[in-house]
């Protein structure tokens, strides 16, 4: 029987709970493909994941406690093993994925199924395209349900995070106009992944901004319709990665036809995400010829896995962290 290093929790809770244990070593059944992990991330995804919040969460990840006891969603690395359906794929070959329902990727060793994966460029490394999906994903998933056209007016709030700076890339990618909101620390980075202008929140109220906007987007989920509402053009629309105050982000879009009569054709969507593997083929695209690079915090060995999501947890990381797995 074959063992491997995995982060392992038997609760939800707080970093603390997670222990580095030697487990076995995961089989893959006809339809998955065995992956030695070289590299994973800890996201906003993970956090969340963790401490099962909210609380609805619970009816996916396991109601009283993890059905997966390894956490992690986020890794790339070589495939070992393939399923007999499993034609796609080749041992050696260099593989990244993501699965937002846990992949069990803070380990050496995870199974996953075809459509959760994808083949690595032969460009990127395994740290990039490792902590490439959590964030594209999302933020593919917001800008897919706005009908942008080439010129059209963007904000992107929190756009050194994960979600707002693969945003920003993938906004640039339709030929769109992008106004980042982020800190100043952070300017000169985001003005490198293509922004058109970059604000300063702690010098300029974003919210008195003399623009319109086809679309604002709150990547952090700190920031609300309400707040927001004056910067949208008629038709415009709002969109947020968290819940935000009282769910509100949530039931407002079932809104939607009231907020437009009040507020000038107005409106907010929360689309949920779907198709990972579409995310996936389009940032093996993008990445293949430069048009798409995540940024990159820290990076941690998997040993000190929480101290990464204690970090994470704080909210102030530049873009993504990365674990990584072996040598």
């Amino acid at each position: 029987m074959m063992t491997m290093k995995a982060a392992i929790r038997t609760q939800y809770g707080p970093p603390e709970i997670l222990q580095l244990k030697e487990v076995v070593r995961p089989l893959p059944d006809t339809q998955q493909v065995l992956v030695k992990i070289h590299a994973g991330s800890v996201n906003r995804t993970d956090c969340h994941n963790l401490n099962a919040t909210p609380f609805f969460m619970r009816l996916v990840l396991g109601l009283f406690r993890p059905k997966k006891p390894i956490p992690g969603t986020s890794f790339a690395g070589e495939v070992v093993e393939m399923g007999t359906t499993i034609s796609s794929y080749k041992p050696g070959d260099r593989v990244f994925g993501f699965d937002d329902e846990v992949a069990s990727a803070h380990a050496e060793y995870l199974t996953i199924t075809e459509d959760k994966l994808a083949s690595i460029p032969d460009n990127v490394g395994y740290a990039e395209a490792a902590v490439s999906p959590e964030g594209a994903h999302y933020a593919l998933n917001f800008i897919n349900k706005v009908d942008l056209q080439r010129g059209d007016n963007v904000l992107v709030y929190g756009a050194s995070g994960a979600i707002g700076s693969a945003a920003v890339q993938l906004l640039k990618h339709l030929g769109v106009e992008v106004t980042a909101v982020c800190s100043g620390r952070h300017v000169d980075v985001v003005k490198s992944l293509g922004a058109d202008r970059v604000v300063d929140y702690s010098k300029e109220d974003f919210t008195k901004d003399t623009q319109r906007y086809r679309f604002v987007m709150d990547a952090v989920g700190k920031i609300s319709f309400f707040k927001c509402k004056k910067l949208l053009q008629p038709g415009g629309v709002f969109a947020s990665s968290d819940l935000g105050f009282l769910a509100q982000n949530l039931y407002l879009p079932m809104l939607a036809p009231l907020l437009k009569r009040l507020f000038g054709n107005r409106y907010t969507i929360f689309p949920m995400p779907v198709d990972i593997k579409a995310s996936l083929l389009l940032l093996q695209k993008l990445m293949a010829v430069g048009d798409f690079k995540p940024l990159i915090d820290r990076e941690y060995p998997l040993e000190e896995i929480i101290a990464a999501y204690q970090y994470v947890e704080q909210g102030r990381k530049t873009g993504n962290v990365v674990i990584t797995v072996g040598n």
